[in-house]
């Protein structure tokens, strides 16, 4: 355990090093100073905005770029379910894959178009080639880049003086072409070093030592795990993720898609600091996160290391149940915690062989859906939380409620609420619905309290664009494409068009001078508070659901 926890803190040591230049880069780009890149690819954009028919400097107002988002992520949508569909029929398919069903490819077109990359098929038997890199990589860097703008956008609403939230279209190919592509080249040419494929050839036959004979599936693995980390994805080219030894080979690996995951959520909090010039507000947001993880990550490390009785009579310690010997337990608790932190949803283990007291903390962080989140949503979503706490202090110590110098009304406090409400209803009541039909029921593997939270783990990696899989549910059923696609959806973009009418109603406000009865947002004791509403708010939404599964499961178990 002690050697575990070495290997932790020095991950974490790690990414807290790369916080501020990282976060500073990112300012830069957002900002549109020059940076080193600038000759590299400043040509390659200015033509692509020509084709593309954008006027770089055009500005937008909050309703314009939210029909940029909604129009372009349609339109890529479409695209990705024609190739998934006629994948059978389409080059670059050297395992003959056929045509993927209609109700499946809605599902995926859904889960990759929102960053959720939720996979109800296996990948090496599900997906041509071509599939792998038009409906699969490609959405990886758009849809992480969209999330990116999304939350550059809300800062500017935050410091802005009129409704100008920028240009969508270039600051999705700034995201791609000045932080994703860089990244994942580096980190792809890593990755091949250590061992993973990057081939365009087909899967081999090959005899074991055994003589057995055993077909071995290739294929542009590499490049898919670069982005699908560095974008906070998730998916993975096979069905066992990055517990398969072709996407996470080694420890090192390990360790770099830990880093790449938290990477970017993290700098970006710093940059948010930067961006509205109040360093102090943007470590308060961050401290908040930061302690709500570690508190997470410490109940998963210590419960999977004490394992359960059963175990221990065996004598048998520690929990190693669905997870590889060569990252142990400590590494499979940090990836977990991570995975479901920023929202990635790649698994280096199987959640379900976790201990029930183990498998609240993913569940727990897809449902507050603020520590550190993907690419943007963890941020926005920490501000959400952080307007409604504005509010409440407001009202309880009789302070005006400002953010920023801006006042913070009925209506912020409204689109807050439906975007914050909206994540509980889509897990609830899907959830609900489930286990009330055949159709959701009979894809459950374990009866119980452990078949209600597959049930309830589904539903809520859908509504939080992670795409972490409990395992043991049978999800290939139009009941759960169908469903867990809607939820995917709704998730993402309700959130995003009540975030930016939020942003484009504070643009246009006035700043308040600060006064001895503004409500200071920056210090120790409303970091407190807001990690106290958080919990709050969470723990009254969800709490009865969790009861009722890996509670009640970990009550049932002989201690």
């Amino acid at each position: 355990m002690g050697m575990g926890f070495i290997q932790v803190a020095l991950t974490l040591v790690i990414i807290m090093l790369l916080v501020k230049p990282v976060g500073t880069y990112m300012v830069k780009v957002f900002g549109q100073e020059k940076t080193w890149l600038d000759r590299i690819f400043g040509p390659g954009e200015r033509l692509l905005y020509r084709l593309m028919g954008v006027r770089e400097n055009e500005a937008m107002g909050w309703k314009k770029y939210v029909g940029a988002i909604l129009a372009s992520n349609f339109v890529m949508m479409l695209l990705l379910y024609l190739v998934l569909r006629l994948q059978g029929s389409l080059p670059l398919n050297p395992d003959g894959i056929g045509n993927m069903g209609a109700a499946q490819a809605f599902n995926t077109a859904a889960s990759f178009i929102t960053n959720t990359n939720w996979q109800s098929y296996s990948g090496e038997n599900g997906l041509s080639y071509l599939s792998q890199l038009l409906a699969i990589t490609f959405p990886m860097f758009t849809s992480a880049a969209t999330g990116f703008a999304l939350a550059i956008a809300f800062i500017r609403g935050l410091v802005g003086r009129q409704d100008n939230l920028g240009n969508f279209y270039v600051d999705l190919v700034r995201s791609i072409t000045r932080i994703f592509l860089p990244l994942s080249f580096l980190v792809a040419l890593f990755l091949v070093f250590q061992g993973i494929p990057q081939t365009f050839q087909g899967a081999v036959d090959v005899t074991t030592l055994e003589g057995a004979k055993q077909t071995i599936t290739r294929g542009l693995i590499g490049s898919l795990e670069a982005i699908k980390h560095v974008g906070t994805n998730g998916g993975g080219w096979f069905g066992t993720n990055a517990a398969h030894p072709f996407e996470n080979p080694t420890p090192l690996t390990n360790m770099v898609h830990i880093v790449c995951m938290m990477l970017l959520p993290t700098s970006l909090v710093y940059a948010f600091g930067l961006m509205i010039r109040n360093k102090k507000q943007g470590w308060a947001v961050f401290t908040a996160m930061g302690l709500i993880f570690l508190v997470m990550l410490s109940v998963i490390f210590v419960s999977e290391y004490r394992g359960v009785a059963a175990l221990d009579a065996a004598g048998v310690h520690g929990n190693m149940e669905g997870k590889e010997v060569r990252f142990g337990i400590s590494e499979s608790a940090l990836f977990t915690t991570v995975t479901t932190a920023a929202t990635t949803g790649s698994v280096n283990n199987m959640h379900e062989s976790l201990t029930p007291l183990g498998s609240i903390v993913p569940m727990a962080e897809m449902m507050l859906n603020n520590v550190f989140g993907g690419k943007g949503v963890g941020l926005l979503n920490g501000l959400l939380y952080l307007i409604l706490s504005v509010f409440i202090c407001g009202l309880m110590v009789g302070r005006t409620p400002e953010f920023l110098g801006k006042k913070i009304e009925g209506k912020e406090v409204k689109l807050a609420a439906i975007a914050l409400l909206i994540h509980p209803f889509i897990i609830l009541a899907p959830t609900a619905l489930a286990l009330a039909t055949n159709a959701g029921t009979s894809s459950i593997s374990n009866g119980g309290t452990h078949g209600l939270s597959e049930v309830l783990y589904a539903f809520t990696s859908g509504a939080a664009n992670n795409g972490s899989a409990f395992a043991g549910l049978n999800a290939n059923t139009d009941f759960y494409n169908i469903g867990i696609g809607l939820v995917m959806l709704f998730g993402r973009y309700i959130s995003i068009i009540a975030m930016l009418a939020i942003a484009g109603s504070l643009a246009v406000k006035r700043v308040v001078p600060v006064t001895t009865g503004t409500l200071r947002t920056n210090t120790p004791l409303f970091t407190g508070i807001l990690i106290m509403i958080i919990l709050v708010i969470g723990a009254l939404t969800f709490f009865p659901a969790l009861a009722l599964g890996p509670i009640a499961e970990h009550l049932a178990m002989p201690h």
